[in-house]
């Protein structure tokens, strides 16, 4: 089957060595997995990451987010059946979805979105799962609730904000306010449902002053947390909540004590990393936004094609997020 590797880490997206194509054996299915022929996928940060950080000693592939059809089953499989369509986000320590097919546990998979097609559906499993552990999971905040507090999200055009904006706005009572720096990013986060947006390159607590919010009950910190570090500190309600997902060098506590604030970390592999009693969890929780796709209450949240998934498409894409100017979702379909 074909594949799209990197066997060197480190190279920039602009060298064809970064990313290239293979062939490998096609998998054979365990006793919980599913056989997947691909059909789309989406790109995420920290494809990047790994591209750039993580050294290997064989061709990787990487890609954690996929829309396909069911090939085979392993015989524990329960959920599904061959020819069902599927869409999912994998796991980061087994080879990724950047392949003509691939192998999931059925655990963390679920029915793709019916009134989505291949690419759409592709946009949404990683930053899906992502927000709703986030925003239910480790905040806290119970579906229908945070009447009269407000969430802050740091970085709400990029992937996991603009799914998470749309799930704080549909399915509890927050006030939502998303951050973003260039005009076009303010009018998608509006669009995704925010109440107020603004600039996260200007100080945050006058502009928090001027609309009437001079603390914050939650935050959601997507990216470069360590430069908002201090302002959000300051910007938080004593005993209000800190969420991030991003991976800053080093990040100090002690001064979360003096308001009693809060830390809590979202990483959306921990349940298959550690095959943790609740793993299914993410099987449920897709198969929930899949219905609320499928009900008009969330929307995808593609903002670029690339065409077919190839090395060079895919080098473009890491290209893109790599210069922190994406909105929304990068995605790619079809070999």
């Amino acid at each position: 089957m074909k594949a799209i590797v990197y066997s060197q880490h480190g190279l920039p997206p602009e060298d064809s060595r970064s990313l290239h194509e293979i062939e490998l054996p096609q998998p054979r299915p365990g006793p919980r997995d599913l056989l997947v022929g691909i059909r789309a996928i989406s790109v995420n940060p920290v494809d990047t990451k790994v591209r750039t950080n993580a050294p290997t000693q064989a061709p990787r592939v990487l890609g954690w987010d996929a829309v396909g059809i069911v090939e085979a089953i392993g015989e524990r499989v329960s959920l599904f059946k061959p020819g069902d369509r599927v869409f999912y986000a994998g796991s980061i320590d087994r080879p990724g979805a950047n392949a003509e097919y691939h192998l999931v546990d059925e655990r963390i998979a679920a029915h793709a979105p019916t009134t989505l097609n291949d690419a759409q559906a592709a946009a949404l499993p990683l930053t899906s799962i992502t927000a709703w552990e986030l925003l239910f999971d480790r905040l806290g905040i119970a579906e229908g609730g945070g009447d009269g507090d407000t969430l802050l999200i740091i970085g709400a055009a990029g992937g996991v904000g603009s799914i998470l904006t749309q799930l704080a706005r549909q399915l509890t009572r927050l006030t939502v306010i998303g951050t973003a720096s260039r005009s076009q990013s303010q009018e998608w986060v509006k669009e995704l449902g925010a109440h107020r947006v603004i600039d996260h390159n200007r100080p945050l607590a006058p502009q928090l002053q001027e609309i009437g919010i001079p603390q914050i009950q939650y935050v959601a910190s997507l990216t470069h947390t360590s430069t908002y570090y201090p302002q959000l500190i300051e910007i938080l309600a004593p005993q209000g909540k800190l969420a991030l997902i991003d991976d800053p060098a080093s990040l100090d506590a002690v001064p979360l004590k003096r308001k009693a604030i809060s830390l809590h970390w979202e990483l959306m592999f921990t349940r298959s990393t550690f095959q943790t009693p609740d793993m299914i969890r993410q099987h449920d929780l897709l198969e929930r936004i899949a219905n609320l796709i499928d009900a008009g209450t969330l929307r995808t949240t593609v903002s670029e094609h690339f065409g077919a998934i190839t090395a060079e498409n895919l080098r473009r894409a890491h290209g893109l997020i790599e210069s922190h100017q994406a909105r929304g979702k990068i995605v790619l379909e079809g070999f």
